[in-house]
């Protein structure tokens, strides 16, 4: 049984993958000093709770937070008795290598996508994927991430206001019933919604301009659906597209014997 680790800087996301589907999938938050030994007790608690027997013999890890890979390696190596692979680190190859600037280093979530979205949709894609920042992939017409672009994440950038202004309360992020809004809170919601709303569709026509070709647009994250209803540029959704990349990943490595 394959265990799939998706870290990112805000929540970290384990599946089990039996070779045709998720046997099911859970999220705690990202924590750098959780160690190997409280992952595992977690996680041997919900396969207990769900009454999943399954055997763990593989791992793969993807993290945009280095320091916790130390503690998913030995979580691995200790209680799975398998060495991970882990995306972005020797060892750990992709089907096609990214095509960005010399020295250069891609975020291995980004590469993730890459993959799960060529092998879902082909090639000419924009993978736009809402998490602690909001990011725009670009992946060729052979499956190579060749760049995007970087934006602050929603609930990033609404924190932020609330930060730096002592008068602008703490909002959630959601559609408002209007543009103008009537108090602080609306004003707030209307700014970050339809503000992001209108970066998401500037940004795709620009690289839809300067790639020249046709390109369909995947939307990943949570917020997604809720920016779909704002006409933002997407094609289709696909929720679990980073743990959909692991599988395509370690199947990779696995028939090209790198494990």
């Amino acid at each position: 049984m394959l265990l799939t680790i998706d870290c990112g800087n805000t929540n970290t996301v384990f599946g089990l993958w039996d070779g045709e589907q998720f046997i099911d999938t859970w999220r705690t938050s990202t924590d750098q000093s959780r160690t190997a030994d409280e992952y595992y007790v977690w996680l041997a608690s919900l396969m207990g709770f769900r009454k999943i027997e399954a055997s763990i013999n593989e791992v793969i890890i993807s993290s945009t937070v280095p320091r916790v890979v130390f503690n998913l390696r030995v979580l691995a190596g200790r209680y799975f008795d398998c060495r991970p692979l882990v995306v972005g680190k020797p060892g750990c190859e992709l089907p096609v290598e990214a095509r960005v600037d010399p020295g250069s280093q891609v975020g291995p979530d980004r590469l993730v996508n890459t993959v799960a979205g060529y092998d879902l949709y082909g090639g000419d894609l924009i993978i736009v994927d809402f998490g602690t920042a909001t990011t725009f992939d670009v992946v060729d017409q052979d499956g190579a991430y060749i760049g995007g672009v970087i934006a602050p994440g929603v609930n990033l950038s609404l924190e932020a206001l609330h930060q730096a202004a002592a008068a602008l309360p703490h909002v959630d992020i959601t559609k408002p019933a209007h543009v103008i809004g009537k108090n602080t809170v609306d004003c707030m919601q209307a700014g970050v919604f339809w503000g992001y709303v209108g970066l998401i569709n500037e940004v795709v026509a620009r690289i839809r301009e300067e790639h020249g070709r046709p390109m369909k647009v995947i939307a990943t994250g949570g917020l997604a659906t809720l920016f779909q209803q704002g006409h933002a540029a997407f094609d289709v959704f696909e929720d679990s597209l980073t743990m959909h990349g692991l599988t395509v990943i370690h199947r990779y490595n696995q028939e090209n014997g790198h494990i």
